[in-house]
Parts: C-alpha cells; structure tokens; sequence
C-alpha cells in the first residue's frame, strides 16, 4: 500500500521560507515521478513541481525561481524548497506520485498525500 506523508507547513511571513517534506512508503520510489501540488481556498488544484527519477525537474511559471524540488532515494522523502514566498502561495500543499517514469505537470497522479497547509502573510 502506498502512503505518502506531507510535513513542513506552518505560517510565514511574506519573504521567508519553508522546506516541505513528503515521506514515501509501498512505492518504487527509484522510479517513481513525484510531484507537489496545492490547492488554496476556492481555487482548483494546481500542479507547482515535478520530479523525475532521471533527475528531471518541471515547475509551475508561478514558482520558477522560487521553489526547488529534490529527492532523496536513500529516504524515500521528496522535498519542495520555498523561497520568497508570497501571500499568493498560500495554499494546502499535497505531494503525489505516479509510476509513469515520464509525468509532467499535467500528468494523473494516482497516489496521494493528506496534505500540509501553508500560510504566508503579508
């Protein structure tokens, strides 16, 4: 079974940082594509960054610049590094996971973490 499990949101003013976690159990994480989500309050899901096994990363116009996903194999863990983070980035952030080892940001994901809410004031 696979379980994905977000960590790392809090409250943060406009400007600062933050470092998302999403822990991996009952998947090929070495092959897997992984991504991060968020959804704010009465907005549709966006996708904001994608990992490849291969390395390969892709992110939301949105968060260019800003945010830097990474992957740790030996932890099974996904990472989403947020810099400069703006009150428009509030959101409930949600990691996924697809066996497609070629998914991009518009890709069906079809395992999905709880999520983890992320406040940025101004």
């Amino acid at each position: 079974q696979v379980q994905l499990v977000e960590s790392g949101g809090g409250l943060v003013q406009a400007g600062g940082s933050l470092r998302l976690s999403c822990a991996t159990s009952g998947l090929t994480f070495g092959s897997s594509s992984l991504a991060w989500f968020r959804q704010a309050p009465g907005k549709e899901r966006e996708s904001v960054a994608v990992s490849r096994w291969s390395g390969s990363t892709f992110y939301a116009d949105s968060v260019k610049g800003r945010f830097t996903v990474s992957r740790d194999n030996a932890k099974n863990t996904m990472y989403l590094q947020m810099n400069s983070l703006k009150p428009e980035d509030t959101a409930v952030y949600y990691c996924a996971a697809s066996s497609y080892i070629a998914a991009t940001l518009s890709s069906t994901y079809g395992d999905w973490g709880q999520g983890t809410q992320v406040t940025v004031s101004s």
